[in-house]
Formats: structure tokens, C-alpha cells, sequence
């Protein structure tokens, strides 16, 4: 397998990722009011631990950095491009890679899309437990968490002896 083919699974992935991410957002959009996030604004899933708000996030993962999402969209760009150059490197042929990096990718491109349309990352799920609050992410950031997580227990669970697949 040669080229864009050989990354059949990462980009199918990262696509679900991305349209999955999107349609939510769409649909918080045109359900909630902008900065939906106490009752009776937003919607109680499980009244006392889950919510769906609609709040807008300038930085990154808990509101690091806010106030800077063209720094922050700089800095996603620039992720994508080290990942595509590092393709090699991050052993991106290999289906385990591919699933981590797909969640990621899409989730990265997720997030950008917001930074690009809306000027700020819109963020939903909102869990909580009484006053702690665990600070309200999305899709993207979901995908990229746990593509993040895939990565590093397959780089634990990878065999020493497996020689390395290069793709041109």
C-alpha cells in the first residue's frame, strides 16, 4: 500500500471525528443560548452530574491560555503539519497509530473549525458533582484525549523486535 492509501483508517477516522464533532456543535447552537451553563439555560441530562450548556472557550484544555485562539489555531496548524512530516517517525503506518492518530487529527481539526468560524471553541458536556465542576469540553476534545491515551499504551504494548514501516 502506497501514499493516501496506506492512511485509509487514520483519515476515515479523523473524518467521523470531524462531523461528529461539528453536528454537535451545530446542535447546541441552535438549542442553547450562548453562555447556557445553570439551570433553567441548560438542559439536565442527570440532574446534579450531567449537563448539555453551551459556553465558548478562548484557550485551550480548562481554559488555559484564553484569549489567544490565534495563537491557539497557530499552534493546532502547526500539529497537523508536525504529524504529517513525523508520519514516519510516529510509525503512522500501523492500524493502532492510525486509530490514535485519527481521534486526534479530527479532533485538532474539530476545534480549529470553531476557532476559524466562531473566533472561540464551543464547548457542551458539562459534568459535575454539587459545586465541583469538571470544566465543559466537546467531541474534539474527546477524541483527542483518548487518541492521546491509545497512543501512549500502543507505544507500551508495541513489540521491540517489530521492524519500523516506512510509507514515501
Amino acid at each position: 500500500m502506497q501514499g493516501i492509501a496506506a492512511y485509509k483508517r487514520l483519515h476515515s477516522l479523523a473524518l467521523v471525528v470531524i462531523v461528529l464533532d461539528q453536528v454537535t456543535k451545530v446542535l447546541i447552537e441552535k438549542t442553547l443560548p450562548y453562555g447556557s451553563f445553570y439551570p433553567p439555560h441548560c438542559i439536565e441530562v442527570i440532574p446534579g452530574f450531567f449537563h448539555l450548556v453551551h459556553v465558548g472557550n478562548t484557550g485551550a484544555a480548562w481554559s488555559l491560555f484564553s484569549g489567544y485562539p490565534k495563537v491557539l489555531a497557530f499552534i493546532g496548524l502547526l500539529a497537523l503539519v508536525l504529524v504529517y512530516v513525523g508520519r514516519n517517525s510516529l510509525q503512522l503506518i500501523l492500524p493502532q497509530s492510525q486509530w490514535a492518530f485519527g481521534l486526534i487529527i479530527g479532533g485538532i481539526i474539530g476545534n480549529l473549525i470553531d476557532r476559524f468560524r466562531l473566533g472561540h471553541v464551543t464547548d457542551f458536556l458539562d459534568f459535575h458533582i454539587k459545586d465541583w465542576y469538571w470544566p465543559s469540553f466537546n467531541v474534539a476534545d474527546s477524541a483527542i484525549t483518548i487518541g492521546v491515551g491509545l497512543y501512549i499504551l500502543f507505544s507500551f504494548l508495541q513489540p521491540k523486535d517489530e521492524p519500523s514501516k516506512e510509507v514515501p
